[in-house]
């Protein structure tokens, strides 16, 4: 089994921007979406462990911890990220996928159900942006950094300092387990060190608002495939309230608790998480279901 942090990075060329990921394993295929301020090794424990059984595509979405900045121009809204995960599912040809997100990514992911089902074969939703509460009430103060010049340089520089990463506005309600510090200085370093980086981060934050979640859940019941709800039962920044009311909309919806987590889950339950992903794919592909059929 390859450890995630060993393999080496490829990458994708859109029209808009330049994604680097990084890949393990063969199967079907399953492509993650992060959040804000963190990158694809959020993913690597659930990656590492579904890499035995599938084909784990973990990108670096320009969402505030890449190092490759996009064309100036590029729409950086949440829509627009949105074309960007479907753009990169159609350059890697990808069919029948499993899209897998968390936190901000989440949001991305519901507007890839809406505007851009075509290559979607699955949704997993793990606890994310939506309806009202994007960007949640303790992040919104992100927002305003983006709007002061200078101010978001000084926040990610202050958060050199390891203590302040504890903080409820920082990454303290997210993770109910201490994250490896050398993972969040990878989140934190493109933006600590690269003003190209900064510039796209900016201009996400200042085009990120409810509308957006809003209009994409109005839109919801039009996705009838497959959709796991894989929710943190104690999380405090994207409450459970938000999986029941999105599997009310979602026509195939299933929820799964999950206990003793906050909301990165691939960080606080990264094998439980692997073992529902697991099998849900394999509940949800025709050609899994016809093999048991075959062998019952």
């Amino acid at each position: 089994m390859r450890a995630f942090e060993e393999i080496p990075s490829r990458q994708v060329r859109l029209a808009d921007a330049t994604i680097n990921y990084r890949e393990l394993g063969q199967g079907p295929p399953i492509v993650f979406v992060h959040g804000l301020l963190s990158n694809g090794t959020l993913w690597r424990k659930v990656a590492e462990r579904l890499q035995t059984s599938h084909r784990c595509i973990v990108p670096d979405w320009p969402l505030g911890a890449h190092t490759a900045p996009v064309r100036p121009g590029a729409d950086l809204s949440p829509c627009g990220l949105a074309r960007m995960v479907a753009g990169f599912l159609d350059v890697l040809g990808l069919q029948d996928v499993t899209l897998v997100a968390n936190d901000t990514g989440g949001a991305i992911a519901q507007m890839v159900a809406t505007e851009h089902p075509g290559r979607l074969g699955r949704l997993v939703l793990t606890p994310c942006d939506a309806f009202d509460n994007f960007l949640p009430p303790m992040f919104r103060p992100l927002q305003y950094t983006a709007k002061v010049p200078g101010a978001l340089y000084v926040a990610v520089q202050a958060l050199r300092a390891h203590p302040l990463r504890r903080l409820p506005m920082t990454y303290g309600l997210l993770a109910k387990r201490p994250i490896p510090d050398h993972i969040v200085d990878g989140w934190l370093r493109p933006a600590q060190t690269r003003h190209a980086t900064r510039r796209d981060t900016a201009r996400f934050l200042r085009a990120i608002g409810t509308a957006h979640t809003l209009d994409a859940a109005a839109r919801l019941s039009s996705f009838r495939r497959p959709v796991l709800l894989a929710w943190a039962t104690e999380d405090r920044v994207f409450p459970f309230e938000h999986a029941r009311r999105l599997a009310a909309i979602l026509p195939r919806a299933t929820i799964a608790p999950i206990a003793d987590s906050y909301g990165f889950v691939p960080e606080d339950q990264p094998e439980r998480l692997a073992e529902l992903i697991r099998d849900f794919v394999n509940a949800t592909n025709p050609a899994t279901r016809h093999e048991r059929q075959e062998t019952s």
